[in-house]
């Protein structure tokens, strides 16, 4: 009886440690997932080739702040259009580049200017391509929140010091961008009001 109760009281233990190893291992995995998780939302941004988005733009100058809605197309490696939809004085100002020539439309005067061999569009600090390059080239931070990850990298440039890319955990696909300054003051802020991702007619 006493061999039965002592046996009976091993198994129990044993039992018991088994079952801490297994939520501890769980736990464990857990946070690898979470690891995983934020390395798969940079990557998915990594491999966008093209984008076609609607956008609302704040731009904060000493003096005053411009808003504006855009609307945005892009295709890998450097076709690039955007085309002005408010405030309505600059509505239908389009940009356009080939990968070799930039061409300015203005529908509403019926003008157009093409610049050929330009090699300047990466400077277009409002473009996700632009980012993504820098993302590219620059070391970045991650920061996991309860419902995204943020994605900042410091290319330090004259255009910007600081660049925060929003991305939603439920769709994978970016919401907002911050461009700030060496003294982190927001220049200007991007909100992706549509955005559709490696789907674009090119």
């Amino acid at each position: 009886m006493k061999n039965k109760k002592i046996i009976f009281i091993c198994i129990i233990i044993i039992s018991f440690i088994i079952i801490i190893s297994f939520f501890n291992y769980k736990k464990q995995n857990s946070g690898n997932n979470i690891s995983k998780s934020i390395t798969d939302y940079k990557q998915n941004i990594l491999n966008i080739s093209s984008y076609e988005a609607t956008i609302s733009v704040e731009i904060n100058s000493n003096k005053n702040t411009n808003k504006y809605i855009i609307k945005q197309f892009y295709n890998s490696p450097n076709t690039f259009k955007q085309e002005v939809q408010a405030p309505e004085n600059i509505k239908g100002l389009i940009t356009i580049y080939d990968g070799s020539n930039l061409e300015i439309q203005n529908t509403n005067l019926n003008l157009s200017k093409i610049y050929k061999d330009y090699n300047c569009l990466s400077n277009n600090i409002l473009s996700l391509n632009s980012f993504i390059e820098e993302l590219k080239e620059n070391n970045s931070e991650c920061v996991e929140l309860e419902n995204e990850i943020i994605l900042e990298v410091t290319p330090k440039n004259k255009y910007a010091w600081y660049k925060r890319l929003s991305i939603s955990k439920t769709t994978g696909k970016p919401t907002k961008m911050e461009i700030l300054d060496e003294n982190k003051n927001k220049l200007v802020y991007i909100l992706y009001n549509e955005i559709t991702i490696n789907n674009t007619i090119k």
